[in-house]
């Protein structure tokens, strides 16, 4: 038996870019995924929905194929409620470090959902899953975490496409957290996620929609060659792609 990649099911051969209609939908995942905080619904994520998403996760790439993440399923409202206490402290301290100016805005926004989601997920990285010495993190130490950040992604990609909201909370202690999960101390926290279906998506990020920041045209962030010289003429063709557009 070779080791050539399968053929997918709809006759797609290695290599073989996705039909127009599968490519559109990877687009309208990427282009409609939200971090979702205030609009969570109630209703239960079944078991078979919650292991296509974490199976999603787990098919992310990592460094050294090291598989750095391990995934803490949080459903107990007790368990949850250490965890609002936890971000509510951490909120507070946050907004002392805004400018006066922008506190009141920033106390308006709802910025977690960690109790009117059904479900929330700990996401964590091994540092030392790969072994002492891991293929491709010899020079980039932080490896683990961008391996085990790719796996969140694929997971909010995942959900959204089965119309299913996430929300990222980075407002906590990671120790208090860890503590809180039983987590030990030389695993890193890098994700505490807000699972549930929602009453809706916002049409563009709510922190841009609240007036909070807006998106930064791509143009203005690419390169060409070397930092700071103008990507022209991509940058053209940058102003004139429309992600959402593509969906």
């Amino acid at each position: 038996m070779t080791d050539q990649p399968a053929a997918s099911d709809h006759g797609l051969q290695p290599g073989d870019p996705f039909a127009e209609a599968d490519r559109r939908a990877v687009y309208r995942a990427i282009a409609t995924r939200r971090d979702v905080r205030a609009e969570f619904l109630p209703d239960p994520i079944d078991d078979a929905t919650l292991a296509r998403l974490l199976s999603a996760a787990h098919h992310a790439p990592s460094v050294g194929l090291s598989q750095p993440w391990d995934f803490v399923i949080v459903r107990s409202l007790e368990t949850r409620r250490r965890i609002v206490d936890i971000f509510r402290e951490a909120n507070e301290e946050a907004a002392a470090l805004f400018p006066a100016e922008k506190r009141s805005q920033y106390r308006a926004l709802k910025l977690e959902g960690i109790t009117s989601a059904p479900l929330n997920i700990c996401v964590t990285s091994d540092p030392e899953r790969g072994g002492p010495v891991v293929l491709g993190a010899t020079h980039m130490r932080d490896t683990d975490l961008f391996s085990t950040v790719c796996a969140i992604q694929n997971l909010w990609l995942a959900a959204r496409a089965e119309g299913i909201g996430i929300g990222w909370v980075s407002i906590l202690d990671p120790a208090r957290v860890k503590a809180a999960l039983g987590i030990p101390d030389r695993i890193r926290l890098v994700g505490y996620l807000c699972v549930g279906r929602v009453s809706g998506f916002f049409d563009r990020p709510e922190l841009e929609q609240r007036g909070w920041r807006r998106r930064t045209p791509l143009a203005a962030l690419v390169h060409d060659e070397a930092w700071g010289a103008s990507a022209d003429p991509l940058s053209q063709a940058l102003e004139r792609t429309n992600l959402a557009s593509n969906s």
